[in-house]
């Protein structure tokens, strides 16, 4: 069995090891995918795949506007009490950690193994939650400019 196919058979294994559905089905797409000889998608994908991602993530996070479930009441809760403006320093740091994720996963795509197996063991070993890979690329680009910085 051709290599590429063990490493995403394991990376799926270690996904439902983990317990981890996004990462049994992303590996388990790309598997078929590649098993199916739809090679000449992955270019497509891998250019616009994380942009096609980051839209249902913010039309998922949009629905509650769109339903009524959030409207001007608690958008304005939200800068007048502790825990609303707290959330919005935490959305702050999310989103700048995450758009530095962004750059570090296009300048050096490679680390993404590092955070899939990382964000594994935390699961496994620490009974952590799966963050995206957005938010474990910032972490990893914060940790890189550190090493760097000393």
């Amino acid at each position: 069995m051709p290599s590429d196919r063990v490493i995403l058979l394991a990376l799926m294994a270690l996904g439902v090891a983990a317990r981890n559905s996004l990462i049994v089905t992303a590996a388990g797409v790309v598997l078929i995918m590649r098993v199916l000889s739809l090679d000449r998608f992955f270019p497509l994908l891998e250019r616009r795949g994380l942009e096609a991602g980051l839209i249902f993530l913010l039309m998922a996070v949009l629905v509650p506007f769109a339903t009524g479930e959030v409207g001007w009441a608690e958008i304005r809760q939200s800068f007048t009490s502790w825990s609303g403006l707290a959330a919005i320093l935490g959305g702050i740091i999310a989103a700048v950690l995450s758009g530095y994720g962004v750059t570090l996963l296009q300048v050096k795509p490679e680390v993404i193994v590092g955070m899939v197996v990382g964000t594994i063991l935390g699961v496994v070993l620490f009974k952590g939650i799966p963050v995206g890979p957005l938010a474990a690329a910032g972490f990893t680009a914060i940790l890189l400019a550190l090493v760097r910085w000393q």
